[in-house]
């Protein structure tokens, strides 16, 4: 298993500024819902994004998968980037130093 990131960017900055359509509220409930059943079968690591909402604002998913191909079909299939919802860009990654945290999520 090799480890890859994928960094997303909204395709429409005023879904972060002024509220998204019914239709990508939809999406990203099914984007996080998708990303938090890889967290579950243990093909992601973490995933979180900036608490920004201008252009600089992106998110991230680190994960495990058998090779490039395999990462990029994991990437393509959430849902948020198959709508075009958002962008995706893919990067073989590797960890470097992880420490095991208490993460509390909203």
């Amino acid at each position: 298993m090799s480890q890859y990131l994928y960094l997303l960017r909204t395709t429409r900055l005023e879904m972060l500024t002024d509220g998204g359509t019914a239709d990508e509220v939809r999406i990203v409930g099914d984007h996080f819902n998708y990303l938090k059943a890889q967290i579950e079968a243990g093909v992601a690591i973490l995933l979180g994004r900036t608490q920004t909402d201008d252009e600089r604002t992106f998110g991230i998913v680190i994960f495990n998968a058998d090779d490039e191909d395999s990462a990029r079909v994991i990437m393509d299939n959430d849902p948020a980037v198959k709508h075009g919802v958002m962008t995706a860009e893919l990067f073989p990654y590797r960890i470097a130093l992880i420490r095991e945290a208490n993460v509390i999520a909203p």
